[in-house]
């Protein structure tokens, strides 16, 4: 397939130089066929292929994507309603505690160490417990720091739970100095209002938020209204400093969006407001990591795409090769047609011409043979005339003249004749011996030797004359124009082993080039740079033997001669309408 293709782009693929020639042209442009054929084909294939490899991978993305989404929002979900759990469950405790215990019996140490110590047995998260009355000191306090009689009057989360009822703050160090949120339930005291109010170690908020399993490098933590982080997280900053991402707008359900970072880095976050709170649950992922199975695949999806496109180019530059190089074997096939009919026109206005050139010869021919053989009958009455032996040899010249030139004539005639192909029976050394004939002169002229040898048993053949003359012409012109003066030229009439007649025409000439013999026989070939050659005379009697049954083969060896052997079969052939019809040729 490649070399198809090679041989379509090679210099010499279309001669125009033997198209110019002729007159006439190639009907195509093969190169630029070729090229649409190919264009065509690779968008009929490859476009299609394009398309549904673009689809699938932008269907496929999408799906990556949306999976990414749902599963960021149902994790978010998830852990929304485990902190909301984890609230709900310290506060509902402290409400609890508020409507099974007095508040005398609360405001004992001893007893609301109890309490404290069986909240943390139970449920857990609990630092420390403190009872505050209405006017904000703490009346009675158990836990690791000194906070006995301290007020809190000023504290906004008291102002919150007297005005509420129950609050939750934000993380924040107050007093103790350390990241704590507070959870404070209001309840009755004498015809007021107190507050048992707990502190939250943040830390479980971390155990809580630590044990999801997060894909994409993600990251989960808690921030307030304002973008305070609660709670330290792993990309975006530590406990009680504002997070590099924007705050995001309330909404009651859980929502997923993308954003980016301050590096500009593309990011999946999920959200969910804590209800009864101040904080927002953030799941933050990275949008790349999430992408990268659909980038794996991505990888496989070109490799296989480069694999198929580069398979598909293949097929479609062999099957253009293909096309293009049929369609100019039938434009060569037109050409080489047109041609030998060009060739079959002139030899036959050749031979029109040559009949009638001949036939007003002839004329003339018999007259001038009438008077001069009046003239010797005349001069053989005359004593005086006829002693003279110089006058009669004149005479006698004239009259072999004048034989001479009718012979040729009517050799001229019967080539001619010959231009409508018949079969006859014919002998193939008088063929030769015409054709002979007409190069005799040159012969003389170039000093150049002709040898012909005949079997003596060689049978007749039934053929076609013309066409047996028209190539044993060409081949000893071709011979005498290989040969230099001097030349001999053999010519061998014999019978093969397998019943066929082989006329050899060999010469001592220059030869032909080795690599010039396979396609000596190819139309428009020639080796005659320099002399005119057409290359359709050796194509053309190859043809010819080929329409009468026979074969044609060349030997030859360069600087000492070549040797074209044609081989006839005895038997007849059959012309073009069926019938073997004998002529006279």
């Amino acid at each position: 397939m490649p070399q198809r293709i090679r041989e379509i782009f090679r210099p010499g693929f279309w001669n125009a130089q033997d198209a110019e020639s002729s007159g006439y042209g190639a009907l195509f442009n093969y190169r630029r066929i070729w090229a649409i054929a190919v264009g065509l084909l690779a968008a009929v294939a490859l476009l299609p292929l394009s398309f549904v490899s673009f689809m699938d991978y932008n269907v496929t993305r999408d799906a990556v994507m949306s999976e990414s989404l749902l599963r960021t929002a149902r994790t978010t979900s998830n852990t929304r309603r485990n902190v909301t759990s984890f609230l709900d469950e310290r506060r509902a405790a402290l409400e609890l505690i508020i409507k099974t215990i007095p508040e005398s019996s609360l405001v004992r140490p001893e007893r609301l160490a109890m309490v404290l110590e069986g909240l943390k047995e139970s449920i857990g998260g609990f630092t420390d417990l403190g009872v505050i009355d209405e006017t904000g000191r703490q009346r009675a306090y158990v836990g690791p720091y000194q906070l006995q009689g301290r007020d809190y009057s000023g504290q906004p989360w008291f102002t919150e739970a007297m005005e509420r009822g129950t609050y939750i703050s934000d993380v924040f160090l107050g007093y103790r100095d350390v990241p704590h949120l507070v959870v404070a339930v209001r309840f009755a005291h004498k015809g007021g209002y107190g507050v048992l109010r707990a502190s939250i170690d943040t830390e479980r908020f971390v155990e809580i938020l630590s044990g999801l399993d997060l894909s994409g490098d993600g990251d989960v933590f808690i921030v307030n209204h304002e973008g305070v982080l609660q709670i330290p997280s792993r990309y975006h900053g530590n406990a009680l400093e504002r997070m590099d991402l924007p705050v995001p707008q309330y909404d009651s359900k859980t929502l997923v969006l993308e954003t980016s970072d301050a590096s500009g880095e593309a990011l999946v976050a999920g959200y969910a407001y804590i209800k009864n709170s101040p904080f927002i649950l953030m799941v933050v992922k990275r949008k790349a990591l999430l992408m990268a199975p659909l980038n794996e695949s991505r990888l496989h999806l070109l490799w296989v795409m480069g694999i198929s496109v580069g398979v598909i180019l293949l097929v479609i530059l062999g099957v253009a090769a293909s096309m293009v190089g049929r369609i100019h074997l039938a434009d060569r096939k037109r050409l080489k047609a047109m041609r030998q009919m060009e060739h079959a026109n002139r030899m036959a206005s050749i031979g029109r011409l040559a009949a009638g050139v001949a036939h007003e010869i002839n004329n003339p021919l018999a007259i001038i043979n009438e008077k001069a053989g009046l003239i010797k009958d005349l001069f053989t009455y005359s004593d005086a005339y006829k002693a003279d032996d110089r006058l009669m040899g004149l005479i006698s010249s004239i009259i072999s003249s004048v034989e001479r030139c009718g012979t040729i004539t009517k050799r001229l005639l019967g080539f001619a004749r010959c231009v409508d192909l018949q079969a006859a029976p014919l002998s193939l050394v008088n063929v030769v011996d015409e054709v002979l004939g007409f190069v005799w002169k040159e012969a003389e002229y170039r000093l150049i030797e002709v040898d012909v040898t005949s079997d003596p048993d060689l049978p007749e053949v039934i053929s076609d004359r013309g066409k047996l003359q028209q190539v044993f012409l060409n081949l000893v012109n071709n011979a005498f124009q290989a040969m230099s003066d001097g030349g001999k030229l053999t010519v061998t009439l014999r019978m093969a082993e397998d019943g066929m007649a082989e006329v050899v025409f060999a010469d001592d000439g220059c030869g032909i080039p080795r690599e010039n013999l396979e396609r000596i026989f190819e139309p428009f070939f020639s080796t005659k740079k320099g002399s005119g050659g057409t290359g359709l005379g050796l194509s053309i009697s190859y043809g010819l033997i080929k329409e009468m049954g026979g074969s044609m083969t060349v030997e030859s060896n360069p600087g000492s001669g070549t040797a074209f052997t044609v081989r006839l079969p005895v038997q007849p052939i059959s012309t073009k309408d069926g019938n073997n019809e004998s002529s006279a040729g």
